[in-house]
């Protein structure tokens, strides 16, 4: 079969590999959809200190159920299934006070374990230990439910930043987690939803897709004073970086509404992860600055939930689709800032 492997930064190869086969408490799969996300993009091009290579990449995954290990009870050859990426160890205090997210002894696909860039691959007994296989509902395709793990991300830095009903809410970001972000917010019952790019194609090409309230560029005057105008002055509820932009997570502190909270959701590049920021702001105006890392299993179940019913749709945010041998490809559209979700088929 074929796989993507990272050997090393800039080292990336699509490969023959033997064909996996489950070991006890392990489940294989035909991978289907495996979607692309910035983190790949980082892994090749400067590596992670947790990748043991050589490593499959990949960890947005959806595939079919062909072979179930011994011990493994509910699945069956044929069952349709998405993959967690992050893998909790539900045993840790984190984990059992229903913190998976920030457990210590976390582990993912396409780290430790190999990932999706495959054409077949198999699931850990670790996976299956805390739930994180998921039975992709019916009438959800597989390139759908592949997306449900960045969405399960977004889910749970909705939920520490209690995005809800009448907020105003502004996503700095228009890449695939903003365009999600988008999507949920409104779902949750958010007033008007502004969206905030660098970028003016890469803005209107997510706005034609999600249609925002108001999608905002510093090229039409500085952010700060257009949310202001467009909240009379009193400034977002809820303000979500999603962008590795440390400048965006200082200013995003200038249009927050009194009481309002602030959603760290696009980590920082490991040479520049300090910002400065007016500390006053956050004193006097009681302000809630918030970080979000990943997922949980139920958050996974969750997001699937939220496909299934339409109120995340996803499926068009897919615009790029090649076949494994293009995962460099992929990458590379990526880099480039030319789609918003880009999913390889195995």
């Amino acid at each position: 079969m074929k796989v993507t492997r990272f050997y090393a930064p800039g080292d990336v190869r699509v490969e023959e590999a033997p064909e996996p086969e489950a070991g006890p408490g392990e489940v294989k799969i035909r991978v289907r959809n495996c979607s692309t996300c910035g983190t790949d993009l980082k892994i090749y091009r400067y590596g992670h200190h947790r990748i043991d290579p050589p490593r499959v990449m990949g960890h947005e995954i959806a595939g079919e159920v062909v072979q179930v290990g011994a011990g493994v009870g509910g699945w069956s050859a044929g069952d349709r299934a998405q993959v967690i990426a992050a893998i909790p160890c539900g045993q840790c205090a984190e984990c059992r006070h229903d913190r998976m997210t920030v457990c210590p002894n976390q582990e993912s696909m396409g780290y430790q374990y190999d990932g999706g860039f495959a054409e077949y691959m198999i699931v850990p007994a670790k996976v299956l230990a805390v739930g994180g296989l998921n039975p992709i509902p019916q009438g959800v395709g597989f390139d759908e439910a592949s997306v449900a793990e960045p969405l399960a991300c977004v889910l749970n830095g909705q939920e520490l930043a209690r995005v809800g009903a009448g907020d105003d809410v502004v996503v700095v970001g228009s890449g695939p987690i903003g365009c999600l972000h988008v999507r949920l917010a409104r779902s949750r019952g958010a007033a008007r939803v502004f969206l905030v790019e660098l970028n003016r194609e890469r803005l209107e090409r997510a706005a034609a897709l999600v249609a925002p309230d108001e999608a905002l560029s510093p090229e039409d005057g500085d952010i700060a004073e257009q949310i202001l105008k467009l909240t009379d002055g009193r400034g977002a509820d809820v303000v979500i970086t999603a962008a590795a932009s440390g400048k965006a997570q200082e200013q995003a502190l200038r249009y927050t509404a009194r009481q309002g909270r602030i959603s760290f959701f696009g980590g920082l590049p490991q040479d520049a992860p300090t910002i400065t920021l007016d500390s006053n702001l956050v004193h006097y105006r009681e302000l809630t600055i918030v970080g979000a890392n990943g997922s949980s299993p139920e958050h996974n179940a969750r997001a699937l939930g939220l496909i299934a019913t339409g109120a995340v749709p996803v499926k068009d945010l897919i615009t790029h689709r090649l076949p494994l041998d293009g995962t460099l490809e992929a990458l590379d559209i990526v880099s480039r800032g030319e789609a918003i979700k880009v999913t390889i088929e195995p």
